[in-house]
């Protein structure tokens, strides 16, 4: 198996492949929080009471499925990447306290909590060599060298 005597030099598919499988996940996850409207983002909203936020829950549930749909479409494109993992870590954490206060126990909040170490962990990794980012914005390292990544 070559691919595992390879070293490294994969990573960057590995990881195009870890940002389309989740950026589809979230998308499919965020989609019908997002679509439900008003009264399913309100009820959405109040997980921020566990952090003390009671006010505006309806603006709070569609920004928690905004952020899994848009922040998945963006982590699947690669574009704004650490903007969009940071809302993604914010809404997992929320998530994460929402199923942990409720006394969900462990199997109830490990999903979130598992996505927001993953998404915190891209913010430090970035987007990769095949991502928009990479293609749109210019880096002093990529104005100096052909290529981004190596």
């Amino acid at each position: 198996m070559a691919i595992l005597r390879a070293g490294y030099k994969w990573r960057h598919i590995g990881l195009l492949l870890l940002r389309v499988g989740i950026g589809i996940m979230f998308i499919l996850h965020g989609w019908p929080k997002l679509a439900a409207g008003p009264e399913r983002w309100e009820m959405i909203g109040q997980s921020t009471q566990v952090l003390g936020i009671d006010f505006a829950p309806v603006f709070w549930g569609f920004m928690a499925g905004f952020a899994e749909v848009v922040g998945g479409f963006c982590i699947l494109l690669g574009f704004l990447f650490r903007p969009a993992c940071m809302l993604l870590v914010i809404t997992m954490l929320v998530a994460t306290a929402k199923h942990a206060a409720a006394g969900d126990g462990f199997g109830g909040f490990s999903h979130a909590l598992e996505a927001a170490i993953l998404f915190f962990s891209l913010l430090f990794i970035g987007p990769g060599k095949y991502s928009l980012d990479n293609s749109i914005f210019p880096t002093d390292k990529k104005r100096s060298k052909a290529g981004y990544y190596k």
